[in-house]
């Protein structure tokens, strides 16, 4: 089953038997000699198996301000897109199960891109095989005919082989049809996925990245309609730190920088990442419609230096503004960790920037303004027990000329710690026994998980978001990311210090 081998790092890291990796895909495809029909009224809502959905989102380890469905398995966003006032999340969804199988296309809208209410599953394998990542575009001057403002949703077929097909929705994404003629890009190759598209005004063209996973590459091709695709090139690069993993979920991204236009080139990989497992690196460098070409960087680059963000990519049909969605979760343990009726949420939406530093560029990234909805107002603290209930914001500036540390803790005595290390500029995080839970998977400790803080100065500002599953750590302009889940038996809420810290922290109201 193609599949297994897309996520054979996966497999072998759980050891999950095959037979459960062998879920039955029911053939839901509503066109083999009739007119293609909607397909998002399935059964396959979620709970289908378990009765109604008796999700309380206050269970333990349930996060309190990150999107997670009711129940059931989830991995990569795909599919983001905005229209009408409204951002929907598609994302790989399992809607019989807390496991990985049965892939379709769950989804969430939100009008904030902090709440966010489950919708019916929207797309569902059919005999060309499960529904694996992709993307949606909003297909404004209707180049592919579906009419005008369609969302066309572009995604992977993964059967025997790894193929491209298409769906289209006419009634803003609430059901989605899927085209007769699927795939638009036959393939018999086990490594060619997660297609993401988008516009291309200057040469007049739908552009899509694809993942061509152990290959190592990406491929770009061009399309006027949708349905009809040219291959444009390939890119690769001869970094061997940038090629120990199958190469996933690629978007290329036009930003600007200095009123100039760059282009960033957003890779997942697996494994290969910088704490160990999946991880996204990313290149920049310039795309004329048909090549992209890498500056001469450092590579690889990572977009978040923790365990936990994974196959992230950007909402099509923002304008200039560039927002991120991740997967909290990383494929060295994702099927172990103590998550029930859910299984895994995904990062804060993130806002891109390309910024300056040390004479060149970075892609900073941070909390989305929209956070302010959820806040309090802020408070100066001192060491010890924090005002704060279900989640909060951390604000610490911290001395980076000697080394310093501190820790999150709870009436446990669960910790989670954090380390300056003033030579090299770097923050460290240790995620151990101490934090909590870590016997699920051996794989889940982790020493040391390092981030260089990409800042000048005496001192850094940091930006940390704690729910009861995950510290997000930023610095305060986003030059450096971590994201970790942890498995504390309440929220980390005590904060301690050997060194002399400003803190402040605001409570974030739960969203559910």
């Amino acid at each position: 089953m193609k599949s297994i081998i897309k996520r054979n790092i996966f497999i072998a890291a759980v050891t999950v038997p095959a037979m459960m990796l062998s879920v039955s895909c029911r053939d839901t495809s509503p066109f083999d000699d009739q007119p293609p029909m909607p397909v998002t009224e399935s059964p396959e809502t979620p709970g289908e198996n378990d009765g109604p959905v008796a999700a309380s989102y206050n269970e333990q380890y349930r996060p309190q301000i990150h999107y997670t469905p009711a129940r059931n398995w989830v991995n990569d966003p795909n599919g983001l897109v905005y229209l009408d006032g409204t951002y929907h999340a598609f994302y790989q969804y399992n809607p019989s199960g807390n496991d990985w199988g049965n892939l379709s296309w769950g989804h969430a809208t939100s009008t904030d891109l902090i709440h966010w209410q489950e919708q019916p599953v929207a797309l569902t394998p059919d005999e060309l095989g499960m529904i694996f990542s992709g993307s949606a575009v909003v297909d404004k001057d209707n180049t592919a005919g579906f009419g005008a403002n369609a969302i066309v949703a572009i995604y992977t077929s993964a059967d025997q082989w790894q193929q491209q097909s298409i769906a289209y929705s006419t009634d803003g994404g609430k059901t989605f049809t899927k085209y007769a003629n699927n795939p638009v890009i036959a393939n018999e190759n086990s490594d060619f996925r997660d297609p993401k598209v988008f516009w291309h005004e200057e040469s007049r063209q739908w552009i899509m990245s694809l993942a061509l996973g152990w290959g190592c590459g990406i491929e770009f091709q061009g399309s006027t309609d949708l349905k009809h695709w040219t291959k444009l090139s390939t890119f690769n690069i001869p970094v061997d730190r940038c090629n120990k993993g199958q190469w996933e979920c690629p978007d290329l991204i036009r930003m600007k920088v200095n009123g100039q236009d760059k282009w960033v080139l957003l890779v997942s990989v697996n494994p290969g990442g910088p704490a160990g497992g999946s991880g996204t690196m990313y290149f920049i460098g310039d795309f004329d419609g048909r090549n992209f070409t890498a500056d001469n960087l450092d590579y690889p680059l990572w977009l978040d230096y923790g365990a936990d963000n994974y196959a992230g990519v950007t909402w099509s049909n923002l304008g200039e503004r560039c927002v991120l969605l991740g997967w909290m979760n990383n494929w060295n343990y994702c099927g172990n960790v103590p998550a029930d009726p859910w299984r895994s949420a995904f990062t804060l939406p993130r806002e891109l920037k390309l910024i300056e530093h040390d004479g060149g560029l970075l892609l900073a990234n941070t909390v989305v303004p929209e956070i302010e909805g959820i806040a309090g107002e802020w408070s100066d603290v001192a060491a010890g027990k924090l005002p704060v209930g279900d989640a909060y914001q951390l604000k610490l500036t911290v001395p980076v000329v000697t080394n310093s540390s501190f820790t999150l803790g709870n009436d446990a005595g669960e910790k989670i710690e954090i380390a300056i290390n003033a030579a090299s500029r770097k923050l460290l995080v240790k995620r151990n026994a101490s934090t909590g839970a870590t016997d699920f998977n051996q794989a889940f400790s982790i020493p040391a998980i390092s981030s260089p803080l990409n800042t000048d100065g005496d001192d850094v500002t940091l930006d940390i978001f704690v729910d009861r599953s995950s510290v997000e750590i930023f610095t305060e302009n986003g030059s450096m990311a971590q994201t970790n889940i942890v498995f504390p038996t309440s929220i980390y809420d005590i904060l301690t210090s050997d060194s002399h810290v400003e803190a402040k922290v605001r409570t974030l109201t739960r969203i559910w």
